[in-house]
């Protein structure tokens, strides 16, 4: 099978593999130094080989959810080769890059009904209809279909990437993870640095988040590649990688006046998942955005989110490694990443510890508000502000001012709110807990009664 590639809607490029085994990229003759499909291959005569499909058209790689929504289209017998996926769903991802199964490229694309999305009675509902809608769009003759109640069950978290905006939804498994992005993400915006501006739904389960790959004034869309392809992984592998080798990733594309300025915006990245308990941050979050091989700037800051205020995250260790390990509390390893591999200074390691405590306390007052008027937020918004002074406990050596304890806020705004967090929220304190109850139940609840005793006398007599 073969697929024609499109930068910025010219065909450059021919995708094909003849085994599903060895993968060609091939550039066109009329292809020139320009019409790069990606920063790891550039325009040459020789076809770029590789034994799976390259990682750069695994960024937006179908999961298991969406390859139910389409086979509830196209039926059960749906072949789920990477080439056909990928002729199926490379519409749905418009960009610099596109792929399709023709000689022309497609210009038309749905778009949101953004009040339905955000101010609607059910936005889950209106995000499965566009999802749908999106998914029929590409494939000629087949009208939209509502998700089969099989498919309904998959949904745990699915995004949809319309011309100008990542839509993405969360389900009652991970409850309100919308708006618990859009405060992280008002945090990370706090922080001055490039951060994607996101809006979230009346019910707090939809966010919109602004594409930092479309140019606002003329639509036009710029180069995006995420660190995960850059590094020739595929997606299930996105939590493999270091922080030091992102750190040289960096260094390696981003031009040397522009290399301060990212490598600050990555140290801040790194304290913000610290600081919000974000278990999130793996190399699929971070990115770089280019016009041409010259203007390779690390993409704006997103997908800040607290998950380990969830029961199924709680126990999760950082995404990426730190100084060879994965700890919530990398000590000095913290500050040694900082300076050896981002040549930050102590005295800078100060100031961007404080403005990231700062960002986070400011937002304070919005995650008390949902507490207040969000129906069914409270508890999560609780569970968020425990960790967020957990997590600003983790800057503590570099900051010069008091760390804030953002619990005792939660608790003065709201009377019945918990007095301490689940047990669960602190590892060591939940394993600590954990021992000392088990032997106050071996010296007390576990021992049997006087007429237990006296009924397994009896058994063995």
């Amino acid at each position: 099978m073969k697929l024609n590639v499109f930068v910025s809607d010219r065909a450059v490029a021919t995708l094909q593999s003849r085994d599903n085994f060895e993968y060609h990229l091939s550039y066109l003759d009329s292809a020139d130094s320009r019409d790069f499909v990606s920063l790891q291959m550039p325009v040459r005569k020789a076809s770029w080989r590789w034994p799976a499909l390259h990682p750069f058209f695994q960024m937006n790689w179908p999961d298991d959810f969406w390859l139910s929504v389409l086979k509830d289209l196209l039926g059960p017998g749906l072949n789920v080769g990477p080439l056909n996926l990928l002729a199926l769903v490379g519409h749905q991802f418009p960009g610099r890059v596109t792929v399709r199964n023709n000689e022309t490229v497609e210009t038309s694309r749905v778009a949101p009904d953004t009040r339905a999305l955000l101010r609607g009675k059910s936005s889950q509902e209106a995000f499965l209809e566009l999802m749908s809608r999106s998914l029929a769009g590409g494939v000629p003759g087949w009208p939209p279909k509502p998700p089969s109640p099989v498919t309904k069950a998959l949904f745990r978290n699915a995004s949809v990437l319309t011309e100008r905006h990542i839509v993405k939804a969360t389900s009652v498994h991970q409850p309100f993870m919308a708006l618990n992005q859009h405060l992280c993400m008002r945090a990370a915006a706090a922080t001055g640095l490039s951060a994607s501006r996101t809006q979230v739904s009346e019910d707090g389960q939809i966010l919109l988040t602004d594409r930092c790959d479309c140019e606002a004034e003329t639509g036009h869309y710029k180069g995006f590649e995420d660190f995960c392809s850059l590094l020739g992984l595929p997606p299930d592998h996105r939590y493999d990688p270091s922080w030091e080798r992102l750190a040289r990733l960096t260094r390696d594309y981003v031009a040397p006046d522009g290399l301060r300025q990212a490598t600050e915006q990555l140290a801040v990245t790194l304290l913000l998942s610290l600081a919000l308990g974000n278990a999130d941050c793996h190399a699929k979050s971070l990115a770089f955005v280019y016009r041409n091989l010259d203007d390779v700037q690390l993409a704006p800051i997103s997908d800040m989110v607290t998950s380990l205020a969830y029961d199924l995250d709680a126990n999760r260790a950082p995404g990426l490694h730190l100084d060879g390990q994965k700890n919530w509390n990398p000590g000095k390893g913290l500050w040694r990443y900082l300076q050896q591999h981002l040549g930050l200074e102590n005295a800078r390691q100060r100031e961007l510890a404080d403005l990231v405590c700062s960002s986070v306390s400011g937002q304070v007052p919005e995650v008390l508000h949902h507490i207040s008027h969000t129906p069914g937020f409270a508890n999560l918004g609780r569970r968020m502000l425990w960790q967020w002074s957990q997590g600003v406990k983790r800057l503590s050596e570099r900051l010069t001012m008091p760390v804030p304890d953002f619990s005792v806020s939660s608790n003065e705004s709201n009377p019945v709110a918990q007095d301490s967090p689940p047990t669960w929220l602190d590892k060591e304190t939940s394993e600590s807990s954990a021992v000392q109850q088990k032997k106050k139940r071996r010296s007390r609840s576990d021992l049997p009664s006087a007429a237990d005793a006296a009924q397994l006398k009896l058994l063995f007599e």
